[in-house]
Parts: C-alpha cells; structure tokens; sequence
C-alpha cells in the first residue's frame, strides 16, 4: 500500500513540477525556520533572560536584536506557511479538475457496450468522490517533503548540539514512522470498503431519482427508502470504523513528540548538571521538539490518506484504462451534398455484450440486410424484442455489427469521420431527452451555422412551431431538468427538431413519435416525405421503427422482423395480405388504439358530470 500510494503521489509530481517546487520551497523554508527559530529561543533565553534574571537588568541593544531576529524568522515562516498551502491547494485542485476531464472525456470515448455495463451512480463517483479522493494526500504532501527536510536538519542539529540529545531524537523519529506504517497498514481495507460504498450509495440515490416516477406510481417510496437506507448505514459503519480506528492512533501519534520532549528535559536536565551543555542548549533542544510536534503529524496526514488515494486511484484508472472505444476512419462524405442518403445493411449479424465482459453474447440481429434508398421512408415493424432499435442504433453507428457492413452512400460507417458521420445522419430515439436549457439552447446544442430560422424550420416540420411560440419567452423559455414542464409528445417533437435542424441527409426514427397525437405524427412524417421528395430541396431518406397502421402507410417499403431476422419486405398492403404475422401484429396495435380511443372518449363524456358534482358537493 505504502508503495502504491508513494507511486500516485509521483504521478501528481511528474505531472505538475513547477507548482510542486513552488509548494515545497516554501515548506522548506518554512522547516528552516522552525529550527532557525528554536535556537534563537534558546540563544534569548539562556544570553538574555537567565543574565537579565541574574543581573536584574537587561541591555536595551541586546533586547532589540533578539526583538528583530524573532521578527524575520516570523516573517519568513509566513512566508514560507503562504507559498506552501497556495502551491499544494492549486496543485489538489488542478489535478482534480483534470482528472475529471479525462474521465468524463474517456466516458464519451467508450462505447454503449461499455456504459451497459457500468451503472450510471458509480461512473458519477468515479468522476468525482474517487478523483478527489485520489488526489487528497496533494494538499498535505508539501508539508510532509518539507517537514521531513526539517527532520534531517533538526537531527543533525541534534548532533552537533549533544550526542545523548540526538540519540533521543533518533528514538522518537523513528518511532513515529513505524507508528505511521502500522495506521496505514490498518487503515487501507477500512478506507477501500468506504470508497466503494461511496459509490454503491451514489448509484442507488441516482436510480431512485433517475426512476422518481416509477417509484412512486408502484408505490415503492418504502422500499426505495429502506435499500438507499441499508447501504447508507454500511457507508456510515464502514467511516465510523474509520473514525474508530484514527481515534486509537491520532492520539498516539499526538503523544510521542510529547514524549520526546519530557525525555529531552530528563536527559538535558543530568548533561546540564555534568556541564556537557548549556541552558541556552537546553531550551533550544527542547522548544524544537515542542514545535516539531504539529509539523510532524504532515507525514502521519500523507500516510493516512495513502489507502484511500489508492482506492480513489484504482477506480479511476479503471476508466481511464478501459478498452473498446469505437475508433472512427478517415472518410468524409461530401458536406455540400443536398441530396437524401442511401442506408445499405448488409447481412449484419450484431450480439450485446453481457454485464459478465468474459461471457458471450446472445445474437439479436442475424444476415440482416436491407437498403433505405435514397429519398425514401423505409418502415421497420416488428414485435418487442425483435431488434428495431438496434438497427436503428447501428444505422448512426452507437455500435457497431459483429459481422456485416453497414454503409451510408456505399462507405462502411466504421470509415467515416466523427464529423462527417454526425453530419450526415441523425437519430431520434424512443426515449427523449431534454437538457435543462432553453428551447434555442436544446434544439441546437451550440452547433455552428444554426439560427433563429432554421430552429423554426425545424420546429415547423415537427409540428413544434404552435407550442413553443406559446410558451412564456418562445425560444429562450427554459424547459427545466430533462423537459419537466412539457408534455411527452411535446419533448418529442423537440427532440425531432433537434436533429432537423442540422438538416441531415438520413433521418432514423426509433419510434420518436410514439407520445404524439396520431394525427400529427402523420402531419410531420408526410411533411418529411415531401420535404425530401421535393426537387432541389435538402432532404433525408428516413428509417421509422413504427407500430401505427398509418405510419406504416406512409411508408415506401416495409421491414419486418421477427427474432432479429428480416422474414418479409413489400409494401404495406402486400405484407398484410401475404405475412400472418404481420398482419396480427398490426391489426392488434391498430385494435389496441381504437380501444384507447374509446377509453378517452368514455372519459370525456363521463369525467365532466362527476367533477360538477363533486364541486357541487364542495359548494354544500
């Protein structure tokens, strides 16, 4: 652990040098005059005060120096105390926030494959609890360098003072180191456990709120509170151990200066006797191990904190060592290029990885293979858990096929340059996601070359325009955190303008409009169609994942799946006479709308009368 620990403090040191220096400059300088100061506190007690004691007066000159010399050193300690917690406190800092940035920056490198794999609670503490507790031994590490230079100075004062002195010294020194070792020893498992639970606390608190509306339509707030509850009292038994553990030793380590000090006088006060030493030796010797007494706990703070830096450390190298990111190529598909993209499948086969990295994954796609032809709306039907989405995932490649090619315009999407393929295609998917910003700010996301008219193109073709015109400031109205004051179909549509507003060459819709009002889902998917079969006008060939009979209607060509497989391809009212299952499938999610529709018209006719009445009765 000792080394472990010495090997991240290196790190930091490589890594920041010159503020290091600065910090440990002013911690040496600080050491210095610490014993510069003892020995001055001797030399005025035993040339000044004992003669003045003896005499009955003092000599104005001689209190003056002493006036002076005690003067600079406290100036210089100040100093030196100044340049020691700036430098260590910019040095923690800065390297907590650039450790935060390679990590967060790591966690946009790694693949989905990764993040499912990770909860989402541990990759927060990972960014943040385990960073700072990677680099919390920075802020006393200058003053345990410094304070270790003032050992050695202080030993060989030692020496050249009274060997019986030194040899006291040499006692209690090291002494405190083993006392150190034996506290790190203990300490490290303690401090391993608390980090982890850190982490698993910070991942329950982030599911309970990441799923506050689950939790409490299934009336599950109890049982949230008590499993966030139990974990929470194994973090807090784990720190009390921790607690438990430096309260044995902190007084220890506390003691043994003290000790030193009371063995300095017993053994100053006989070699005082035999005449070996002075009192002004005496008293230097023993202010120096009074004042040593805190500077000395610095290297006990270093070690203390060793185990959990190593912890903190582990966590986050395991981030920033993680392998399989997506490497992108060096195609690029031509910017200026107004026409609607060509999607090619071909035969594709695709497997998840598990939450176990060492075990294989079960295939969910299979020779898939179809082609969205440019300018045209490809509909991809099929029953839950046939694959939709992870074709529609492939096809913008947020993963990529175990076999097969996926190709836009004829180049493997795995050739093409970040840039070029965020450009050219764009991915709305089922579940939406809103920032806590303002409308302009969500739709386009700091984007070069977007403006106020494009935003309200792009919000006229997903029937967004009405809504947000409506809203209190229009386009600078703040949604709140994750769209919290807008409808579901709402967020929906404004997530669809965010990916028009780029005006990519190929739309994939991962059932976006499915909290959208049938009527209008058809409105923007026509007015799609028409934008990009327009002549000379920019637009998109669309991938939809569809369930609704006039969705699927609009559609140039029909996908349907089954098991991860392509079992039929056609237009819809081919497909409807001639495949079994997709007929059913079809006919249940058309059956299934009708009967919600009757639902809310039931509502409509039955809702009124019951609420006069009951404000009827509330009147009474």
């Amino acid at each position: 652990m000792l080394w472990r620990g010495l090997a991240v403090l290196g790190r930091a040191i490589r890594e920041q040098p010159r503020i290091f220096a600065v910090a440990v400059t002013g911690s040496v300088l600080f050491g210095l005059m610490v014993i510069a100061s003892a020995y001055v506190v001797g030399a005025v007690v035993g040339d000044v005060v004992v003669p003045a004691i003896a005499d009955g007066s003092a000599e104005v000159g001689v209190l003056a120096l002493a006036a002076v010399a005690l003067f600079g050193i406290s100036v210089l300690r100040v100093v030196g105390i100044f340049g020691r917690r700036l430098g260590a406190g910019y040095m923690q800092f800065r390297l907590q926030a650039a450790y935060r940035r390679r990590v967060t920056r790591r966690y946009l490198d790694l693949p989905l494959s990764w993040h499912h794999r990770n909860a989402t609670g541990t990759l927060l503490s990972n960014a943040n609890s385990d960073v700072e507790a990677a680099w919390y031994p920075i802020a006393p590490l200058p003053f345990a360098v410094g304070t270790l230079v003032m050992l050695v100075g202080a030993v060989v004062s030692l020496f050249v003072t009274d060997w019986a002195l030194a040899l006291v010294g040499l006692a209690v020194f090291p002494a405190l180191f083993a006392l150190n070792v034996v506290y790190s020893r203990r300490m490290a498992p303690r401090q391993a456990r608390a980090q982890r639970l850190r982490a698993e606390v910070s991942g329950i608190a982030h599911e309970s709120f990441d799923g506050a509306l689950v939790v409490k339509t299934m009336g599950r707030e109890a049982q949230e509170t008590e499993r966030f509850g139990a974990r929470a009292r194994e973090l807090r038994d784990a720190l009390v151990s921790v607690g438990r553990l430096r309260g044995v030793f902190d007084p220890m380590l506390e003691t043994l200066p003290s000790l030193g000090t009371l063995a300095v006088l017993v053994v100053g006060t006989f070699r005082l006797r035999e005449g070996a030493i002075s009192v002004a030796e005496l008293v230097s010797v023993a202010f120096l191990f009074t004042v040593l007494a805190f500077p000395v706990r610095a290297i006990g703070w270093v070690l203390a904190e060793l185990p959990r830096s190593v912890a903190g450390w582990d966590r986050v190298r395991r981030v920033l060592d993680a392998t399989g990111e997506m490497p992108y190529g060096d195609r690029v598909l031509d910017p200026a290029d107004p026409r609607p993209a060509t999607l090619t499948f071909a035969d594709v086969h695709f497997a998840y990885e598990p939450a176990e990295a060492h075990l294989p994954g079960a295939e969910v796609l299979g020779e898939v293979s179809f082609t969205v032809p440019a300018g045209k709306t490809v509909a991809l039907v099929g029953p839950t858990g046939a694959g939709k989405s992870t074709v529609a995932s492939l096809a913008v490649r947020l993963v990529d096929p175990r076999a097969g090619t996926v190709a836009i315009d004829g180049v493997d999407v795995r050739d093409l340059t970040a840039a070029s393929l965020a450009g050219t295609a764009a991915l709305v998917a089922q579940v939406p996601f809103v920032f806590d910003d303002t409308v302009r700010a969500n739709i386009t996301l700091d984007r070069p070359g977007i403006g106020d008219d494009d935003v309200w193109a792009a919000l006229r073709l997903a029937e967004a325009d009405g809504f947000v015109a409506a809203l209190p400031d229009g386009l600078d109205t703040r949604v709140g955190e994750r769209g919290t004051s807008l409808s579901g179909g709402q967020r929906q549509r404004l997530t669809l303008a965010r990916a028009l507003a780029g005006r990519p060459r190929l739309l994939v819709l991962d059932d976006a409009t499915s909290a959208v009002d049938p009527r209008v889902e058809a409105a923007i998917l026509a007015g799609l169609r028409s934008t990009a079969s327009s002549p000379g006008a920019p637009g998109a060939s669309i991938l939809v994942v569809a369930y609704r009979r006039a969705t699927i209607a609009l559609a140039d060509e029909v996908i349907y799946l089954e098991q991860g497989r392509v079992i039929a391809r056609g237009t819809h009212t081919e497909l409807l006479a001639t495949v079994p299952g997709y007929a059913d499938l079809v006919t249940a999610y058309e059956q299934a709308e009708v009967e919600q529709a009757e639902q809310r018209t039931y509502d409509d006719e039955v809702t009124p009368p019951l609420a006069s009445g009951l404000e009827m009765e509330v009147d009474r």
